[in-house]
This record gives C-alpha cells, structure tokens and sequence, in this order.
C-alpha cells in the first residue's frame, strides 16, 4: 500500500475519498496524528500529517519512529514524503517541485534509529547497519517522475536535501557552507525520517516543494518573506496533489 506523508502546507490531503482514521499505538508511543486510510485516483492508500494536526509539532518534536512504524504496521510498503524546502542550488528557484536523490544530514539530538536498544520489540534480533549509499527508494523515485510527467507537471530530477535542525531557519552563512556541501535544497524533516524507513525495510521517496530561496541567496539576501513562501507552497499543492493522484494510481 502507498503512504503519503504530509509536510508543511499540507496538513490534510482534500483529494481522499472515503476516509476513516486510525489511532495508532506503536512502541515507540504516538505517531504525529491519527492515520487517515481513503482513496485516491480510486486507489487505497494511507495520509499521515507529519506535524500533527493544526501544525502543532515543530521539526525535533517529531515522533519519526512512531511515524513509520504505525504506517509499516498499517499496510504501507512505499511511502511518498512532501516537504517544504528553501532552494539553493541552480535550478531549484521558488515554485520549483524536485525529487532528490541525496541527503546531507545536520540534525541532531532526534531518536533516529530503532536499534537504540530502548525497546525490544523488532522483528529482528540484532542491530543491522543500513546500506545508505542511496538513501531514496530508486523504484520509486522512478514512479514519481512517471507521474509527473503524466500529470504534466515539471519536475526537478535529483539533488541533494540538506537537514537541518529547525525550527528555526538557517543563517546566510550557513547556507553558504550547505553550498560548499553540495546541498541543492533545505529542509528540516528529511531525516531520520527516510533513515528509519530504511530500517524498516519500506521504499520512501520525497517531493520536494520549494517554496523560496534559502537565506542569503536569490531574493533572500537580506531576509526571507514568509508570508510569500506560504502563498507559494499553497499555489504548489495543488500540482503536489496531481501528481500524488497519478502516483497512486501507479499501484504498489
């Protein structure tokens, strides 16, 4: 079954028809929000809200564990992340949609494994150290680029996310050295969220929406216009949701 997990902007997918919700419980305590299972494209597929609902979890206040293990437990083998990203790479400018194929990672302090050795219940007996080599799911990378082609919706294939803490957004100079990085775009969500997944054994991939430019670049040189950024990301959905209607329609 395809998950769809939603970022900033969107909180609720409107498009699922036939909705029930489910209140998880997992070892790990409680998922952001209850699980929603509907139809979409007259597929069945899974929505989480990644920072609850009405927004009320900031990006280290996540339960990613809780996140993906109730959506594993619930059925759900792909799973499609929306985020909202500040662009920084060419390419990558406002109102841009991308599917990246790399992640640099900068958070810290958030659980992000589940051989923490916190809680015994796995389905497996011993630690596993993850190939990460390629840290999004290929096949279905693959699938989002056939649906946005098939939505006719352009797309940005590959580029590096670049996570970071939050809530808080990044300095000039610290975007100049995600630059130096190689970081194409930033986030604050995209790990753990796509590690854990790994560990789970589920094939995850995200869109990204670009909603500005990251400080210090483009027409964020001085400062970052919120609200411009929300107005964007709103405009965006809508293209987001096309192409999550054709995904779906993909099968697992």
């Amino acid at each position: 079954m395809l998950a769809i997990i939603g970022g900033s902007g969107l909180g609720r997918l409107s498009a699922l028809e036939s909705t029930r919700q489910v209140k998880a419980v997992t070892p790990y305590g409680e998922p952001s929000a209850p699980l929603v299972l509907g139809r979409l494209n007259q597929c069945d597929i899974l929505f989480l809200a990644r920072h609850g609902e009405n927004h009320r979890l900031p990006p280290h206040r996540i339960n990613y564990r809780a996140n993906l293990w109730a959506l594993r437990a619930q059925g759900a083998k792909n799973i499609v992340a929306v985020a909202t990203v500040g662009g920084i790479g060419a390419g990558f400018g406002a109102g841009t949609l991308a599917i990246p194929d790399q992640i640099l990672d900068y958070t810290w302090g958030r659980d992000s494994t589940y051989f923490n050795g916190d809680v015994v219940q796995f389905d497996i007996d011993a630690v596993r150290h993850i190939d990460f080599t390629q840290p999004y799911c290929e096949t279905l990378r693959g699938k989002l680029a056939g649906a946005a082609q098939r939505a006719g919706e352009a797309v940005q294939l590959g580029g590096t996310y670049a996570a970071t803490q939050g809530p808080r957004l990044e300095t000039a100079a610290e975007i100049a050295r995600l630059s130096r990085d190689g970081a194409d775009m930033v986030g604050m969500t995209g790990m753990p969220e796509a590690a854990l997944a790994r560990e789970l054994n589920l094939c995850y991939a995200t869109l990204a929406v670009v909603v500005n430019a990251a400080a210090g670049t483009g027409a964020s040189k001085t400062a970052i216009d919120l609200p411009r950024a929300e107005a964007v990301g709103r405009a965006l959905m809508a293209r987001v949701t096309s192409i999550l209607r054709e995904v779906a329609a993909d099968g697992d």
